[in-house]
């Protein structure tokens, strides 16, 4: 039987709003994927700090609000290392090569940074520790790492950085031979695909060991 005209009009009205209404869901859909990937990119940094910091990965330090209850004999030599990316118009030095610190014991350390651009620049800090095993152990309680640093033309700043090796180290017979630390920093220009690729390269690297940390 051939539908009337007011059911026809009524049926394409339906029609249209059945696909107005998946249309509607696909645009959310999309949207919520945009967003996400958004999130994602802004948050990439720092949930890439956080689990290096907690996980000691690739040979990165940790985060240590207090110093330990223990201070032992036995000395590291811990060497500072400071590199600078060819884009990035800045000196870069440590205040010293090495200090001689005992397991447990507060290690101060300053590096220095200058901007020898004619305009302000911002740089961010990648860093790491070698040997790769001695990372869980190196525990950082002030540092400029991963932070962004805007220097003005020509600003010299001098940036701190306290630490300590963990005593829990002496009783891993994994680090017994090891009686050098190098804490390295390189520095790039913020929000450039090389930052982008060092920290690529830094968190899809594999360690030594890194994860073989004993219980405390």
């Amino acid at each position: 039987m051939d539908r009337s005209p007011q059911e026809k009009n009524q049926s394409e009205q339906n029609d249209a709003a059945v696909l107005a209404s998946k249309n509607r869901r696909v645009g959310l859909a999309v949207l919520g994927v945009v967003v996400a990937m958004l999130g994602l990119a802004f948050a990439s940094v720092p949930l890439y700090r956080l689990f290096c910091q907690v996980t000691g990965y690739g040979g990165t330090t940790q985060t240590a609000e207090v110093l330990p209850d223990r201070i032992l004999e036995r000395r590291v030599t811990v060497r500072f290392d400071a590199n600078v990316s060819p884009t990035l118009e800045w000196d870069f030095t440590p205040e010293l090569r090495h200090v001689s610190v005992r397991l447990g014991e507060k290690g101060v350390i300053a590096y220095h940074a200058r901007n020898r651009a004619d305009h302000p620049v911002t740089g961010t800090a990648v860093y790491n520790v070698t040997p790769p095993k001695a990372g869980p152990y190196f525990h950082k309680i002030q540092c400029f790492c991963f932070g962004e640093q805007v220097l003005a033309a020509g600003e010299d700043v001098s940036m701190p950085v306290l630490f300590f090796v963990d005593p829990a180290m002496d009783d891993d017979p994994n680090l017994a031979d090891v009686t050098e630390i190098t804490l390295s920093y390189t520095f790039f220009k913020a929000e450039t695909s090389e930052l982008e690729d060092a920290l690529d390269k830094f968190y899809n690297s594999v360690p030594e060991t890194g994860l073989d940390r004993p219980a405390p």
